[in-house]
């Protein structure tokens, strides 16, 4: 339902954040992390995955080296993550609920684009047989832009890669980070909370909605073109 007053409803673009909007993932990354982090000593609770991560978006290394651990041991940790995080998805990774249906019903009527802070390998294991690209434009990664999300760099790269007046472009994010990100970008934002998600604050986003087929039933609702 509405959670504010809203922009116009844009008539041309859409703009997908990726992890927990479009496949099942945001779990299995904080699974590797806790895993990792767990062998410092450290341990990773889901409400400091949603602060670290989901709101502030600045991860959790920082509490590693509050352990003692030097820099370059760090750094191995960090990648020991990816690493587990990249067989993670591998393995387990897959379309939420309701995604390739609502992707092709709107993919007549919207250009559309993924912008997402997953790096790129990432990105292809969760797609490998996703069966999901095929319906956007372009795919922005990490390696994409200098600074993530909440920073609205992504997100202002993705627009102007479009070519779009901002005002007819929406961002779909399921995260406080990611809508930080789309309205410091300017951006009109719907939002769709999901699993370590739902208990974030959503006061500003433009909508919340149940899930990605509210969506699409919304947006094709409102196309008058």
């Amino acid at each position: 339902m509405p959670t504010r007053a809203r922009q116009a409803i844009p008539s041309r673009a859409i703009l997908w954040d990726n992890d927990g909007v479009l496949v099942d993932t945001e779990g299995l990354y904080y699974r590797a992390t806790q895993e990792v982090l767990a062998s410092a000593g450290v341990e990773l609770t889901e409400p400091m995955y949603l602060q670290l991560f989901l709101i502030e978006g600045r991860g959790a290394w920082h509490l590693a080296e509050e352990k003692g651990l030097p820099p370059s041991q760090v750094a191995t940790m960090r990648d020991r993550r990816n690493q587990k995080y990249r067989e993670l998805v591998e393995q387990e990774s897959r379309p939420l609920p309701g995604v390739t249906e609502a992707l092709g019903a709107l993919q007549p009527h919207f250009r559309m684009a993924i912008v997402t802070s997953s790096l790129a390998d990432h990105f292809a294991a969760a797609h490998k047989a996703s069966g999901l690209l095929p319906f956007f434009e372009f795919v922005l990664t990490r390696e994409c832009y200098v600074k993530s999300k909440p920073d609205p760099e992504p997100y202002l790269c993705a627009v102007e890669r479009l070519g779009l007046p901002r005002e007819e472009c929406l961002v779909i994010e399921d995260s406080e980070r990611g809508l930080r990100a789309a309205k410091g970008a300017g951006l009109a934002c719907w939002v769709i909370p999901h699993g370590l998600s739902q208990h974030g604050s959503f006061a500003v986003a433009d909508r919340v909605f149940r899930s990605i087929s509210d969506v699409a039933r919304e947006l094709l609702r409102l196309d008058t073109r």
